[in-house]
C-alpha cells in the first residue's frame, strides 16, 4: 500500500484526539487520493469524540475551534499557519426528506457506521498511523479503477441524487469505469436530478467536463446529460449524413468536448453546447445533410441552459460568443486576424482557436487536414501580430480622444466615431499606427 503522508496539521489534530483516548482518523477523499498518488487537496479528520469534547480538548490547548456544522457534527479546528481542518464526529445519518440533507444524525462510536454511510467504497476508507480502515473494500476498487457505491446504489441516490453527477465526475476525473450495479442505478434514478438545485448541478458537470476519461461518461450516460439538459436530447442519434461527420450530433459534441485537453471551463461548456441547435436547422439534398447556420439556434438554446445552471456572467458571455462564431471560416491574413482580435479579444479569440480545433478534430477523417493547417496558421498569425504589438484595439492607437478634441472636437459620440473609423484603417493596413499620420486622416475626415 502506497504510505499515506499526513501533514503536519492534520497529525497534530490526531494526535491529540488520539491522547485523550479517542479514535481519530483522516477520511474520505485525502485518503482516496493518497492512495492514488494525488496530491489532496482538504484533508478532513472523523472521531469517535463530540463536538463538544473536540472543542473542549483543543481549548485546553490553546487551538481555536470554529462552529462550521454543529449539526452534522463538524467542528472547524484552526491549527493557524498548519492550516484549518474539518473535524467530524462518527455518525449515522437519519432520513434524506430533501435528497440533499439528512433530516438527522446520530453520533456513534464506531468507524465502520460512520463509512458504511457514505457515497462511494473509493471515499469510505480511514486512516492514521494504526493503519487503513477499509471494510467495503474501496482500496481495491481503486487499484481495479471502479466507481462502485457503498451498499445499495439506489438508496444512496435517493439519499442525495446529486451522487449520481458526483460518480460520473470521478469516472471522469480518474477514468474509472462505473460498477455495473452502480451504473444500471445511475440509469434509473437520473429523474432524481430533477430535484437538485442548479448550483450544486454546475458545479460536479464543470469539474466532469475537465476529466480526461469525459468521452466514455459523455458517451456511456447519454440519458444523465439530457436530464440535466434536456436540449440536448434530439441531438442524440442525430444523424448528420455528411462526408464530413462520422458520429451522430451527439457523438460529435462528446468527442469535440474529449478532444480539448486544457482546463478552461468555458472552452469545455461551448463545446458541450456548440452544436446543441443543429437538429433545428437541419435539412438534405443530393449532396447530403446540412446544417447552415446552426451557430445562431446553438447559441439561443446554449443562453436557456446557462440561465437554467446559474451559470455565472462572465462564463455565459465567453461561451456564448464561442457557441455563435464557433464553425466561422476566418480567413489565415494579418488584417483579418486583427480584425477578430478587435473583435473578441486575445483571450476570446485564443479560446475560440482552442473550440474550433477540438471541433475538427472530431469530423471524419480525411476532412481534417486542411482545416488543421487554418487553425494553426490563425495561430502563428495571432501570436505574430501580438509579439509585434500590432494594433487591433483603441487602447493601441497612437492617438487619443484629447488629441482629435485639440482639434476643436467637443467631447461626445463624435470623437468616438473618429477614433473606431481610425482604428478600422490601421486594421485593414490601409493607415500606419504613427501619431502624425493618424492626426493628419483625423483633419482629412473632419473635412
Amino acid at each position: 500500500m502506497r504510505k499515506i503522508s499526513i501533514p503536519k496539521g492534520a497529525r497534530a489534530v490526531l494526535l491529540n484526539l488520539r491522547y485523550e483516548n479517542h479514535e481519530a482518523y483522516v477520511v474520505g477523499g485525502c485518503v482516496r487520493d493518497s492512495l492514488f498518488g494525488k496530491e489532496p487537496q482538504d484533508w478532513d479528520i472523523c472521531t469517535s469524540a463530540t463536538p463538544d469534547e473536540v472543542k473542549e480538548l483543543m481549548h485546553r490547548r490553546g487551538i481555536k475551534t470554529i462552529d462550521t456544522g454543529l449539526q452534522h457534527g463538524t467542528v472547524t479546528v484552526d491549527m493557524g499557519i498548519a492550516g484549518k481542518y474539518e473535524v467530524t464526529t462518527f455518525r449515522i445519518d437519519g432520513s434524506y426528506t430533501d435528497g440533499r440533507h439528512p433530516d438527522y444524525v446520530e453520533f456513534t462510536e464506531s468507524i465502520y457506521k460512520d463509512l458504511s454511510r457514505r457515497d462511494f467504497t473509493i471515499n469510505a476508507m480511514a486512516y492514521n498511523s494504526a493503519g487503513l480502515i477499509d471494510p467495503f473494500h474501496g482500496r481495491d476498487d481503486l487499484q481495479a479503477g471502479v466507481i462502485r457505491c457503498v451498499g445499495n446504489p439506489d438508496e444512496r441516490f435517493e439519499e442525495d441524487a446529486l451522487r449520481i453527477m458526483r460518480a460520473l465526475r470521478f469516472a471522469a476525473t480518474y477514468g474509472f469505469s462505473i460498477e455495473e450495479q452502480t451504473a444500471a442505478a445511475i440509469h434509473k434514478d437520473a429523474w432524481m436530478l430533477k430535484r437538485i438545485a442548479a448550483e450544486r448541478i454546475n458545479d460536479e458537470l464543470c469539474k466532469m467536463l475537465l476529466g480526461d476519461g469525459i468521452l466514455n461518461v459523455l458517451l456511456n450516460f447519454s440519458d444523465v446529460i439530457a436530464t440535466i439538459i434536456p436540449e440536448m436530447e434530439p441531438c442524440i442519434g442525430f444523424e448528420q449524413n455528411n462526408k464530413y461527420h462520422q458520429y451522430t450530433v451527439y457523438e460529435h459534441i462528446a468527442h469535440a468536448v474529449a478532444n480539448y485537453k486544457g482546463t478552461d471551463v468555458s472552452v469545455k461548456v461551448a463545446l458541450l453546447l456548440h452544436d446543441i441547435g443543429k437538429p433545428q436547422c437541419y435539412t438534405e439534398d443530393e449532396n447530403g445533410g446540412h446544417f447552415h447556420g446552426h451557430g445562431v439556434p446553438s447559441h439561443d438554446i446554449a443562453e436557456q441552459v446557462l440561465d437554467r445552471l446559474r451559470f455565472d456572467n462572465k462564463t455565459k458571455q465567453e461561451v456564448l460568443e464561442l457557441v455563435l462564431y464557433h464553425d466561422t471560416m476566418i480567413e489565415p491574413t494579418p488584417r483579418t486576424v486583427r480584425k477578430w482580435l478587435h473583435k473578441l479579444g486575445e483571450r476570446r479569440f485564443s479560446q475560440f482557436l482552442d473550440v474550433r480545433m477540438a471541433d475538427i478534430l472530431a469530423h471524419a477523417e480525411g476532412t481534417q487536414e486542411s482545416r488543421i493547417e487554418r487553425c494553426i496558421a490563425l495561430g502563428s498569425i495571432m501570436s505574430e501580430v501580438l509579439e509585434a504589438e500590432q494594433c487591433f484595439a483603441l487602447k493601441d492607437l497612437q492617438i487619443n480622444g484629447r488629441d482629435i478634441m485639440n482639434l476643436g472636437i467637443e467631447q461626445g459620440r463624435r470623437v468616438g466615431e473618429i477614433l473606431n473609423s481610425l482604428l478600422d484603417e490601421v486594421i485593414s493596413g490601409a493607415l500606419e499606427n504613427e501619431h502624425s499620420a493618424l492626426m493628419q486622416r483625423t483633419v482629412e475626415l473632419l473635412g
